[in-house]
């Protein structure tokens, strides 16, 4: 099922999509699972309505450097255990919502087009073999990330934090395999990224148990999970799209500071 969050006529509802109609259910599919909401009755056509970030998390865990191509056009050597940094949640917003160009601070904005995944329960020293059991669904996930900074500071706090730099949706797709999932990232039309989660040093259920063995984590959370190969600038005016087969095109645009 891909589940969304949405408002039409000023109402923020929850729901499934279905061939283009979204159907309104009458809970938090994240709150309430998603065994535990129906449907209202109550259907609109995707493109009457506002896509929303799918969730709103308490805390986004990410993760660098988990594609071996990706480490390798750094420069970097494969890391022994994920390398964890964390985005705050007033950096989330959703589908065609804009990436605000902090250029009072930064002069090189990235793009970092990455699978996401939404914590279904609380999950606290969770092993490898039952980590599935903790996982809602996935969704599309853009790590912005101002690099000049990244590099200037050396911790990611700053360059990972602003406002608008944690891209979210359109949906959680329930049912989808994370082991061979292809994620492609475009800039104005162009193909950027374009790599099969097989590349991934840290597979989704490792680096969910990892993370669980350090932090508790909350239903709603997010795990992002590193990003490929392909990483590069973007400046206002720009396009940006990540897209994940099995849930979607999440579709932001990158504007300049007011």
């Amino acid at each position: 099922m891909k589940f969304c969050r949405f408002s039409f006529d000023g109402k923020v509802s929850f729901g499934v999509i279905e061939g283009g109609i979204v159907f309104e259910v009458d809970k938090d599919p994240v709150v309430n699972g998603a065994d535990g909401v129906k449907k209202t009755g109550i259907r609109r056509k995707a493109e009457e309505v506002k896509f929303l970030s799918p969730v709103l998390p308490s805390k986004i865990v990410a993760i660098g450097l988990n594609y071996k191509a990706h480490a390798a056009e750094f420069n970097k050597p494969l890391p022994e255990e994920p390398m964890m940094f964390m985005k705050p949640s007033t950096a989330v917003i959703g589908p065609e919502d804009s990436i605000i160009y902090p250029s009072h601070m930064s002069h090189r904005v990235d793009y970092e087009g990455e699978l996401g995944v939404v914590i279904k329960k609380t999950a606290k020293d969770v092993p490898v073999e039952n980590a599935a059991e903790y996982i809602l669904g996935y969704t599309c996930f853009n790590d912005v990330t101002a690099r000049d900074l990244q590099g200037k500071d050396v911790q990611y706090t700053r360059a990972k934090g602003f406002d608008t730099f944690a891209c979210v949706g359109p949906c959680i797709e329930t049912e989808l395999d994370p082991a061979n999932v292809r994620i492609e990232t475009y800039l104005n039309g162009e193909k950027r990224q374009d790599t099969s989660t097989e590349d991934m040093i840290f597979d989704v259920y490792k680096l969910l148990s990892f993370v669980s063995h350090v932090m508790t984590l909350l239903p709603g959370d997010i795990i992002a999970t590193g990003t490929p190969s392909g990483v590069g600038k973007m400046k206002p005016g720009n396009v940006v799209e990540v897209m994940i087969e099995g849930i979607g095109i999440l579709r932001n645009t990158v504007a300049g500071r007011a």
